[in-house]
């Protein structure tokens, strides 16, 4: 047992809240407490059943007081920055760091993870994802999604459909999709436990968009999947600390009782992608034991991560997006401990999202995209990592050539980590670099026409040949920020002041609207994300999540 740092209490073993040690709460009775919006579609009707919505009543009821309290404990990391502390790993935990133990193995179909593809759940995207080549997909209820009602219905719908062999899509064109006979594994990512879904709400207050789709996913999913030889598999965002992987663990638990499902039937991968998580890996693995199956490099959530941890600091102003590779030395160390963590452990240690895509019709753009993912690859599988991310069907085959040259066992979990033990002073050390008036420019550029793509019901955007989803974004919103509020100076002398980024927003904006108007298109949700983008970047403080702010513009959207 392990002490609690928060209160002093003990953390529990992982296993103790899945093995029966705490009955599940009492079904709900009827509807009492509970406002379902209306289906946009009847077909989805058939889906999100009585019963369905029942589960996630129940979910609801039984973790979300939970939730909010550990939301209301976010904020002790900076505090302690704040107050001029670097902040490490817990002592209280030291002992879950110290001792030799390791998660469960695997299950079979996530043994090799050398490829990984990660996208919206489309209809389109769904198949061509399994067909892809790649070991697993991801299909991503978060950052590469815009969690419209409409689009999350049909994307559980998908997802249903994809797990029972039944999907297929037919093009305006005439093209069908089908798929393969052998396809990828699924996994699927929900929402993080900052966000809710304000079309479900539970003794009035709107439930945790975490326990929403997961809850839906493995209602409708859990068993088919087991019986097929698989399970219910997925992946965790955004966590800041071990405490609410604990939560997870106890959802988990909880639906394998109440779904009648073999223990241990759910496995999950977490993303590290905040900066305290990264003092918690140990932890975290601890917490999910028997379900965890890996850690991954979330590397994108990790930079936005870095800058809202580090905001009040003027000496960790960051350079320009486009210099913030893998090699800068907080990333190396970041990586490096991660594979140290997981390999020690058992576990897959993933790679990052390689953003770059290939352009038709421009073969030397392509092909320095390709190069560039080629070297990232590269750098990955040097380091020891177990697999990769990619955001493209056509780069997976490039991220499997290097990993296959690389890593020709199905991973590298035995493998000795190379170099030297990472010390955890390098987290926040802080890369050198400039900033430029393009790279302000391209901040503002890639932010108000995601954030008008997002608004627009489409979470996953190639802008300026890269796939830009809610992560990169929050990174480019955050730096305009960071640089404002600290007086940051580009390379050419212009002081980034909120007149610069009121006009470059302006400037953009206008540029985006004529684009709009010779298409025949509407502007408004342009003109909303706009006002929302010089909102945020000129606020006192750092909006914590700019999906949070922006979920209630959404709600109209189709």
């Amino acid at each position: 047992m392990f002490a609690d740092s928060s209160s002093g209490s003990l953390i529990p073993p992982p296993w103790a809240a899945t093995g029966g040690l705490r009955p599940p709460s009492r079904v709900s009775a009827g509807p009492p407490g509970v406002r379902l919006a209306g289906l946009p579609r009847p077909a989805l009707a058939k889906l999100l059943t009585e019963e369905c919505v029942e589960f996630v009543v129940d979910l609801s009821r039984e973790f979300d007081p939970r939730r909010r309290e550990l939301l209301a404990r976010r904020g002790w990391f900076r505090d302690r920055l704040r107050s001029g502390e670097r902040p490490g790993f817990l002592p209280e935990t030291a002992e879950v760091r110290s001792a030799s133990w390791q998660v469960a193995a695997p299950p079979p179909d996530l043994i090799d993870r050398r490829v990984e593809i990660t996208g919206p759940p489309d209809r389109k995207m769904v198949i061509n994802a399994l067909n892809s080549g790649a070991s697993v997909y991801m299909a991503d209820f978060e950052d590469a999604h815009a969690p419209t009602w409409s689009g999350t219905l049909e994307g559980q719908r998908n997802l249903y459909d994809a797990v029972r062999r039944q999907i297929s899509f037919q093009a305006p064109g005439g093209r069908r999709y089908r798929l393969r006979r052998h396809t990828a594994t699924l996994m699927m990512r929900p929402r993080g436990w900052h966000l809710e879904e304000r079309h479900l709400v539970v003794d009035g207050a709107p439930v945790s968009a975490s326990l929403f789709d997961f809850g839906v996913f493995a209602y409708l999913n859990a068993r088919e999947l087991v019986d097929r030889g698989s399970g219910p598999y997925v992946y965790l965002p955004k966590l800041e600390d071990h405490r609410e992987a604990i939560l997870w663990n106890d959802v988990f638990g909880f639906s394998e009782r109440r779904l009648r499902l073999p223990p241990a039937s759910v496995r999950a991968t977490v993303l590290i992608e905040t900066l305290p998580a990264a003092f918690q890996m140990d932890e975290i693995l601890w917490a999910l034991h028997e379900r965890s199956v890996g850690l991954n490099c979330g590397r994108w959530d990790y930079i936005f991560s870095f800058l809202k941890q580090l905001r009040d600091d003027p000496s960790a102003v960051l350079p320009d997006r486009s210099r913030l590779s893998m090699e800068a030395p907080f990333l190396d160390r970041y990586a490096r401990l991660l594979i140290a963590t997981c390999h020690r452990r058992g576990a897959h240690a993933l790679g990052g999202m390689a953003a770059e895509i290939p352009i038709r019709g421009d073969p030397d753009t392509s092909a320095a995209a390709i190069a560039r993912v080629t070297a990232d690859k590269e750098r990955e599988v040097r380091l020891g990592h177990d697999g990769t991310w990619v955001a493209h069907p056509a780069l997976v085959a490039v991220a499997r050539q290097v990993f296959d040259r690389g890593m020709p066992t199905p991973n590298q979990i035995d493998a000795p980590p190379p170099g030297r033990p990472v010390d955890p002073a390098g987290l926040f050390e802080i890369p050198p670099g400039e900033i430029s008036d393009a790279g302000v420019r391209a901040n503002v550029r890639v932010a108000l026409r995601y954030l008008e793509s997002w608004l627009s019901g489409v979470g996953c955007v190639p802008i300026d040949h890269r796939m830009e989803d809610a992560a990169t974004v929050e990174i480019a919103r955050s730096q305009l920020w960071q640089w404002v509020r600290h007086g940051a100076t580009t390379t050419e002398g212009t002081a980034i002041t909120e007149t610069v980024v009121r006009e470059l927003l302006r400037s953009e904006h206008a540029s985006r609207v004529a684009e709009l108007r010779r298409a025949d298109g509407s502007a408004a949700n342009c003109d909303r994300a706009r006002a929302i983008l010089q909102e945020v970047v000129t606020a006192p403080d750092l909006v914590e999540f700019l999906t949070a702010r922006a979920y209630p513009e959404l709600m109209d959207a189709p």
